[in-house]
């Protein structure tokens, strides 16, 4: 499934993605299917207004992925999966394509939005990846707000943690103290291992961003980390080829570097960023074995998503192109 704009002029666009996975017509009921478009559309019009005033691929990255990390729909801050232990580990990455620069965090817990902790690593760091407490305590000193454990609760994640850990025959962790379902909370769809957010932005300077942020694989031990927060893997962003960010099964997405493959194809094999995106997604990912899709711009505007699951939830808007929201891969 992809989806491409034929406009080479385009001054900003902006295309996000709310996770891939097992997202068939029929999957959601009609309540839910409105929910996770209105989620869509709010995100891809947060970044689209901040790129029609001028505003940098960066703001708009981390602005649009904020509105999804408070979205309780989402496998990302508020509605983040929970670990076997019956916690949430968070983790997120953004790259200015622009100097590329990158930042990144993982495993965080009490962090609202790790985005903009993401952001602020390259901002008020001289690293890349923070990891765990240490990545928390950093968060604190830069004055980003934190929340309780129990701001990140929704029902139907913890249902489906308890159903992974009655198949795995792991013990049920006791229920998060003062734990209470978020409004959006019973619209959630269980989309499989896939669940995270995303967006890419191309700023009216021609310089591009990518962000992304998740809370992980569902029932998830021994601390795993997945591709979101990897430079180069699930996240990456270059003005030569293109801002790309990815979500699926994060191993293989590691192992195949998708995100910078993407990129890397685009500048040094001459593939348009689409026919790069299909080549590492629907051929390359898939005879690996895993399963999951990508958003990408290009510092000429050209926008592009490709997935090889039953759906995923995207959106699109540019500058002159109409807002644009699909979950089916029937839609385009």
């Amino acid at each position: 499934m992809s989806s491409r704009s034929d406009k080479s002029d385009i001054r900003w666009s902006l295309v996000a993605h709310g996770g891939a996975g097992a997202i068939a017509r029929g999957d959601l009921g009609p309540g839910q299917d409105a929910a996770y478009r209105e989620a869509m559309s709010a995100a891809a019009r947060t970044g689209g207004a901040i790129l029609s005033a001028g505003g940098s691929a960066m703001d708009a990255v981390e602005a649009a992925v904020r509105v999804l990390e408070d979205d309780p729909l989402f496998n990302a801050g508020r509605g983040a999966a929970f670990t076997a232990e019956g916690g949430n580990e968070l983790d997120a990455a953004v790259m200015d394509g622009a100097t590329l620069a990158a930042g990144a965090v993982a495993g965080l817990t009490t962090t609202r939005h790790p985005i903009s902790a993401a952001r602020a690593v390259i901002e008020g760091s001289n690293h890349v990846l923070l990891v765990g407490e240490g990545a928390d305590a950093f968060a604190r000193s830069r004055g980003l707000e934190q929340a309780d454990p129990a701001w990140f609760f929704t029902e139907r994640r913890w249902r489906s943690l308890e159903r992974a850990l009655d198949r795995a025959g792991l013990p049920r962790p006791q229920r998060p103290a003062g734990a209470q379902d978020a409004t959006q909370g019973a619209l959630v769809h269980e989309e499989g291992k896939y669940g995270t957010v995303g967006v890419v932005a191309c700023d009216a300077g021609g310089n591009v961003a990518a962000g992304t942020s998740t809370g992980g694989t569902n029932a998830k031990r021994w601390g795993r980390v997945g591709d979101s927060p990897l430079i180069g893997a699930g996240t990456y962003a270059a003005n030569a080829a293109g801002a790309v960010s990815c979500t699926g099964e994060g191993e293989y997405f590691i192992r195949l570097g998708v995100a910078h493959r993407i990129c890397a194809l685009v500048e040094y094999a001459g593939l348009s960023l689409q026919a790069a995106a299909d080549r590492v997604v629907q051929d390359e990912l898939t005879a690996l074995g895993g399963a999951g899709g990508i958003v990408a711009v290009g510092a000429d505007g050209r926008m592009a998503w490709s997935f090889n699951t039953s759906g995923m939830y995207r959106a699109r808007i540019a500058d002159g192109v109409p807002l644009t929201v699909g979950i089916y891969k029937d839609e385009d």
